[in-house]
């Protein structure tokens, strides 16, 4: 169990900026009740709690709980890591790693050309039809919630086509 932990972007869906920050009580505690002579740890930004954000919010939330989505990504991780680690072998891959629907490619860079094969998969991926995220020689994957099994499929199926074409 982690003392802090960190989110955004899901909160919201990605629809508005909003952060949040989860504390175990030992943590909020020292935070807020420190030393008898200290002033509570004192914080506020300009945006805080912004209604727009806050409803937002909420709205995901109530999503992800009426459609069970958190179960349902536990479901698909095994298609997924299956699909992903399927792509072991091919070209340049040099390592493949995931936890739940989260997935990376890692590429053996080109000499004198870091990040540069990492990129063509990019750019020809998008053509293909399937948005990735590439930061150097790593192809990120992480795709929505309501992804279905067969999108997966998909997806796989057109990066490992990829993968055959970059050398």
């Amino acid at each position: 169990t982690p003392d802090i932990m960190t989110t955004a972007k899901g909160i919201t869906n990605g629809a508005l900026p909003m952060g949040a920050v989860f504390a175990h009580r030992k943590v909020h505690d020292a935070i807020v009740q420190g030393p008898p002579a200290a002033i509570e740890f004192f914080h506020g930004y300009t945006y805080s709690g912004h209604p727009v954000a806050c409803a937002a919010a909420l709205a995901s939330l109530e999503i992800y709980r009426r459609d069970g989505l958190f179960t349902r990504v536990k479901s698909l991780a095994g298609p997924w890591e299956d699909s992903l680690h399927a792509l072991r072998g091919k070209p340049n891959v040099i390592d493949i790693r995931n936890i739940g629907l989260m997935g990376a490619i890692e590429l053996s860079p080109r000499p004198d050309a870091p990040g540069a094969r990492g990129y063509e998969v990019l750019v020809r991926a998008l053509k293909a039809g399937l948005l990735v995220r590439a930061t150097g020689d790593i192809i990120a994957l992480s795709p929505p919630l309501i992804v279905s099994e067969a999108e997966i499929g998909k997806l796989f199926d057109i990066l490992g086509g990829v993968l055959d074409g970059v050398a």
